[in-house]
Parts: structure tokens; C-alpha cells; sequence
């Protein structure tokens, strides 16, 4: 039988010691959270670890939920920074931080398309760069324009007006565009993405 407590009330009763309240607020939200890890690293193996990670820090930090969000939402944020964590530990050799669409973000142009070591070194370039955002710049972003939810479904999840999520997202390609701009110039022959300056989800 599912158990009937809110998301909320599980969180509240592990941290007061119930041994199985985590257990059943993981299995609920499990498959939401491991698309979140998959979609945000492009990558099985790291997907699992950042997870993995994610779901430790959630049990020990369950204390410090306030509240003032979902808990789908605070699961979400702590997902996506041990993503982020384990992707500008990764080495650039070896990487693969984003998906193959990750040239949708402002500035993430690569040279020579079948270029592929290039490719990765672009993509922990642009990780590095998501990283350096502000914290509700960087999950505007990542929700909106990496893992394509709409602007509608990305406010629902992080608790504001579609406008805040708009304006987030606004900023944060702006500083995109302006850290990743020199990689417009690595060849001019290559499509260039739109401006930060174009029209918001």
C-alpha cells in the first residue's frame, strides 16, 4: 500500500527518525531525479554517482529543508549541483558534461562539427561556465534551456512567477554569451546561436 504521507510529511518524519520516511520519498521521486541526473551530465556512469551523491546529502541535510519550496524542488537543486560538482571535476579528456545539444546555449559554438575531442572540451567549457551563474540563475537555465522544460513546468518546480523564471534565464545567457563569446570566433563558417538579447521561453 503507498503510503499517504505528503512529501513534506516524510522529509519532517526522517528527520525526526523514522528509518523508512526517506526510503519512500526516494522510491516516489527516484525516476523524476535520475532523468534530472541523466539529462543534466549526458552520461550514465556520472548520472548515477551525481545521484548517488545527491541522495546522500538530502538525508544528511534534511534538516535544513525550510520549507519555502517543494521538496520535489529542494530534491531538484541538490540533484543538479552534484551534477555540476562531479562534471567541473571530470577531465576535460574524458568528458562529456552535456548533452549534444548543449550548443543551444548561448556561445557554444564548436569549430569543426566532427570534431569531437573538441567537441567535449566545448561542452565542459560551457559546464564550467553554468557552474559560475548564480545559484537561480544557473537552475533557470539548466531547467529551460538544457533540459527543456517549459517556462510554465520550470516555475512550477522552483516556485515563482513564469516572469522571474524568464528573467533568470534572461541574465543568466547574457553571462553565458559574454564568458563563451570567444568561442563564436573559432570559425566563422560555423551557425552562430542566437544572442542572450533573443526572445525568451
Amino acid at each position: 500500500m503507498a503510503d499517504p504521507r505528503s512529501d513534506s510529511d516524510l522529509l519532517a518524519a526522517h528527520v525526526a527518525g523514522d528509518p523508512l520516511a526517506f526510503e519512500e520519498l526516494v522510491r516516489r521521486h527516484r525516476d523524476r531525479l535520475w532523468a534530472v541526473a541523466l539529462r543534466t551530465t549526458g552520461d550514465p556512469e556520472e548520472a548515477a554517482d551525481a545521484l548517488q551523491d545527491a541522495l546522500i546529502s538530502a538525508f544528511r541535510r534534511a534538516h535544513q529543508f525550510r520549507g519555502d519550496s517543494a521538496v520535489t524542488t529542494w530534491l531538484h537543486r541538490i540533484v543538479v549541483n552534484a551534477c555540476l560538482d562531479r562534471l567541473r571535476r571530470r577531465n576535460v579528456r574524458s568528458a562529456q558534461p552535456l548533452p549534444d545539444d548543449v550548443d543551444a546555449l548561448p556561445g557554444a559554438v564548436v569549430a569543426d562539427p566532427v570534431d569531437h575531442m573538441g567537441r567535449r572540451e566545448v561542452q565542459l567549457v560551457v559546464t564550467e561556465a553554468l557552474a559560475e551563474l548564480p545559484e537561480e540563475q544557473r537552475e533557470a537555465i539548466l531547467l529551460v534551456d538544457v533540459e527543456g522544460w517549459s517556462v510554465e513546468e520550470a516555475a512550477r518546480m522552483l516556485d515563482c512567477p513564469e516572469g522571474t523564471v524568464k528573467s533568470r534565464c534572461h541574465r543568466g545567457r547574457a553571462k553565458l554569451a559574454k564568458s563563451l563569446g570567444y568561442l563564436r570566433n573559432l570559425d566563422s563558417s560555423d551557425p552562430v546561436v542566437p544572442d542572450a538579447e533573443g526572445g525568451d521561453h
